[in-house]
């Protein structure tokens, strides 16, 4: 099914004066910054966040100016964010792109994520709400205490899925929450009605994590990154947590330790992962989508009258949960 198509039916104009304002924003004449941000803007992918905004926006009142200026300053935060994480995590790679570190260097990477994230602080003054403001504020300092969660959690002895959610909600789920939240106040939404948008949008981020996770543990022909590169970081996620919780294999919860600690092989990954789908964790981590899918599914049907955005809603939901990269 072409989810894609169904979600952007009702946006689709408002979509297009997106990307259009969007690419504006993200340019500049001459010299360097020139070259970087056009690398960047060539990345271009399906714009989940701003669709998100657009129909929490629609579902609860009208997309204006405000609703634009939301969904190009949360992008452009987003954006200003990967950049930096690139740097931090020393990646290679963006979406099958050299990644801006990468093609021009850690120190001219980091002042280009600076100046992506000025400009979205630009863009969402231009909203003139004080409340949408402080969402984009509380979101960056809440993405980047969940990027530091994250790498204190490599050095816990213990394999919590607790600290595991603790972190997906600090980052993925609060991404998607401030963009529902957002849009719904963009939309002219009252008060309760901005609480069930925060409630389907924080639901569909840690659908989306939990999601990316589980690619982590099949071939990188569809998905774009070798299998075990999470933990070839340090990074334990759902799958690989519930098995450790759940059996009782001593040579393999060592595996684990040396993956916090960062001495693990190859070899040893591939056992971790090998013994995390044949003991159930796939299975698990699926399950744990499909009922907050079923949740959010539930919420849309009590709450959103408007059919034709409740279809793209759903068919968002779908996306998320059935995508294959």
């Amino acid at each position: 099914m072409d989810y894609i198509s169904i979600i952007r039916q009702p946006i689709s104009s408002e979509l297009n004066d997106f990307n259009e304002l969007f690419d504006r924003s993200l340019s500049h004449s001459e010299g360097l910054l020139h070259q970087a941000l056009d690398h960047i803007r060539q990345r271009a992918g399906k714009r989940m966040r701003p669709m998100l905004i657009f129909l929490m926006a629609k579902c609860n009142g009208t997309i204006t100016d405000v609703t634009q200026h939301a969904a190009v300053g949360l992008e452009l935060l987003h954006t200003a964010s990967l950049v930096h994480d690139d740097v931090v995590d020393e990646s290679e790679e963006r979406r099958g792109q050299a990644s801006v570190n990468q093609v021009y260097g850690n120190k001219v990477a980091v002042l280009v994520g600076d100046y992506i994230l000025s400009t979205a602080l630009l863009h969402i003054s231009y909203t003139h709400d004080e409340v949408i403001v402080r969402y984009l504020a509380e979101l960056g300092r809440t993405l980047s205490n969940g990027e530091i969660m994250q790498l204190q959690n490599i050095h816990l002895k213990d394999f919590s899925e607790e600290a595991y959610y603790q972190v997906i909600k600090q980052k993925t789920a609060a991404l998607f929450e401030a963009c529902a939240a957002m849009g719904a106040l963009s939309g002219g939404a009252k008060e309760e009605e901005i609480e069930y948008a925060k409630e389907f949008g924080r639901n569909l981020g840690i659908i989306f994590q939990i999601r990316d996770d589980i690619f982590d543990y099949y071939d990188q022909s569809k998905i774009g990154k070798p299998t075990g590169n999470d933990m070839a970081e340090g990074k334990l996620t759902l799958p690989a947590l519930y098995v450790l919780n759940n059996t009782d294999d001593e040579e393999i919860k060592q595996i684990a330790y040396k993956v916090k600690e960062g001495t693990v092989s190859k070899e040893e990954i591939a056992r971790l992962v090998a013994f995390t789908k044949a003991n159930g964790g796939i299975d698990y981590a699926e399950k744990k989508m499909w009922d907050l899918h079923a949740a959010s599914m539930a919420l849309l049907d009590r709450e959103i009258e408007d059919g034709e955005v409740k279809d793209s809603l759903k068919a968002y939901l779908d996306f998320v949960i059935e995508r294959e990269k």
